[in-house]
């Protein structure tokens, strides 16, 4: 993914500027204060960081281009020598603040003055843990149906053919999009996006993966062994896990030879920033989006996104709060999109807009800064995300959320790999997974 492959991009850089806050307990107003799991790739992430950087000066920050990494973090915490600010998926939060690594931004809120209000609430329940609030988050990520229109056309069939609604015309629609060449696979019919996808496969069958309070698995669920079946016998009809993971692997999902461009792929489920990455590389090629829905067209959006938190043992929290606060604050996030607006604009490109999880800043950026009546197909996308999140649902903050995802993944990726069967699968994640919530619990 775009921003996860941006956090490795290695630049180490130190931020300055002008302003600043009380020191509070910090051991100086000119402190440097270090981040993990965040890497300033584009115009989005400098723009914001310039503007954090000038709001916690005299201080500054040195960022290195590192991904989150469990390990790393926790031997530093160990040791008493933790990151300032960390940036991680705000599905793995609550495994460190159950563990007590990260500071609970109840005190940052209050000295900051933080309007928690302006964060969507979906966003702000992920990274909520025992009614306490431990980050502040960033993206909004919703998932949709994008289908190649031209792939599509290609295999006989409309946008309109490929439909979860529909699970038996889905699977018709997914082999007869699939193409083969002496040497294997010429384009994936359709992608169901497992494992990564599962939480919405088991939400469209009617299950919770994970109790409300975090606490209870739900894996052993049988609609969920049903729809893990079901979206293997879609890429078993496609050659396989081998055959298809191969394939799919090969694309240059990224870049002008993206799948969609090069008729690699006819149809899948994709995050919302997919959009940004056709307007930037192949703004010519036709797609057509529609919302992932229930066997009773219901639509379904699963969101998920990252989130900023200061471990526990940092020595700069009053700084580390500022710089969180105004990372995700809505008028940073409009001078971001308003950079990258520009930039597009200058190229000749379309700008999709920016999904983060602070609602004012969204109304202000596709109200406004997303123009896109000269793209129709792309104006109709953009609009088809922006309702998707009328019916956007979260993973519930947990105790042992690392380890939870962990196991429905694992038991995934057996059942692809032909390992085992679906049930027996997930009942071993169950297991798994109900142990680390229980021991979580109990740590607590």
């Amino acid at each position: 993914m775009v921003r996860k492959l941006l956090a490795g991009a290695g630049v180490v850089l130190l931020l300055t500027g002008c302003g600043g806050v009380g020191s509070g307990g910090d051991t100086g107003a000119a402190a440097t204060l270090t981040t993990m799991g965040f890497g300033l790739g584009d115009e989005i992430a400098t723009t914001r960081a310039d503007l954090a950087g000038k709001a916690i000066a005299p201080a500054t920050v040195k960022i290195g281009g590192s991904a989150f990494d469990a390990q790393q973090f926790l031997a530093a915490v160990a040791s008493h020598t933790p990151p300032d600010l960390v940036y991680l998926d705000r599905q793995l939060l609550g495994t460190y603040a159950a563990r007590g690594t990260l500071e609970p931004l109840t005190d940052c809120i209050a000295k900051q003055r933080i309007d928690v209000g302006q964060y969507r609430p979906a966003a702000l329940k992920e990274v909520t843990l025992d009614g306490k609030v431990y980050g502040l988050p960033e993206f909004y990520d919703n998932r949709i149906l994008l289908v190649n229109d031209a792939a599509v056309e290609a295999g006989g069939l409309t946008p309109q053919d490929v439909s979860p609604a529909d699970r038996g015309k889905l699977a018709t629609a997914g082999q007869k999009l699939t193409a083969r060449t002496g040497s294997g696979l010429a384009r994936i019919g359709f992608d169901p996006k497992i494992p990564e996808f599962l939480p919405l496969w088991a939400k469209a069958n009617g299950v919770q993966m994970l109790s409300d309070d975090g606490r209870t698995a739900h894996l052993d669920d049988p609609r969920l062994a049903e729809a893990v079946t079901y979206t293997k016998s879609l890429i078993d009809a496609q050659g396989g896990w081998s055959a298809v993971k191969a394939f799919r692997d090969s694309f240059d999902f990224f870049g002008e030879k993206n799948p969609f461009k090069q008729g690699q792929l006819a149809a899948t489920l994709m995050d919302d920033w997919y959009l940004n990455v056709l307007a930037n590389y192949s703004p010519d090629v036709r797609v057509s989006a529609a919302p992932f829905t229930d066997t009773a067209g219901t639509p379904i959006d699963w969101v998920t996104g990252s989130a900023w938190v200061i471990p526990a043992g940092s020595t700069h929290k009053d700084q580390a709060c500022a710089w969180i606060k105004t990372m995700t604050d809505a008028p940073t996030w409009v001078a971001a999109a308003k950079a990258r607006a520009e930039k597009r604009k200058a190229a000749g490109k379309a700008f999709t807009g920016v999904y983060t999880g602070n609602r004012v800043a969204d109304q202000e950026i596709f109200g406004g800064l997303v123009q896109l009546k000269d793209r129709p197909a792309l104006d109709a996308a953009v609009q088809t995300v922006l309702r998707a999140q009328e019916s956007a649902f979260t993973m519930p903050a947990s105790p042992a959320g690392s380890e939870f995802k962990t196991a429905w993944q694992n038991a995934v990726n057996r059942v692809l790999s032909g390992e085992q069967q679906p049930a027996d699968a997930l009942r071993q994640a169950q297991q798994e997974a109900q142990r680390a919530l229980d021991a979580a619990v109990a740590h607590r």
